[in-house]
């Protein structure tokens, strides 16, 4: 497994379905199955495309920062700071799975609004 070449991998295929052409990111990035954990969005390939194109639909403003990556064996973290519109923030943490070929096969994740109040001052990322 090549861990750095995954890692860009993965950003790349994010950051093309969420700026709004997953179609071209499912082509391009991911194997022959694609197992989604995600409760909100279908199993499968279509239902990440239907998913991406319909959240393009109803917010082509929002924006993604990768803050982290990191990668192991044939996962790949994102740690990411999502803004929506009315300045609805989130952090992000995404998990893929790498098949024997260098592509995606598999997705977890995890979000979280970032709260008004935090009661230290390490910030959220």
């Amino acid at each position: 497994m090549n861990l750095q070449m995954n890692k860009i991998n993965a950003i790349a295929f994010y950051k093309m379905a969420y700026e709004g052409n997953p179609r071209a990111a499912v082509e391009k990035y991911v194997g022959d199955e694609y197992i989604q954990h995600n409760p909100d969005v279908e199993d499968g390939k279509e239902g990440f495309i239907s998913y991406f194109e319909r959240m393009q639909e109803e917010y082509p403003d929002k924006s993604i920062e990768f803050v982290r990556s990191i990668a192991e064996s044939d996962l790949v973290a994102l740690h990411t700071h999502q803004t929506w519109p009315g300045n609805e923030e989130y952090i992000t943490m995404d998990f893929f799975r790498f098949d024997e070929n260098g592509k995606i096969c598999e997705h977890w994740d995890a979000i979280q609004q970032i709260p008004e109040k935090v009661v230290h001052e390490n910030g959220v990322f």
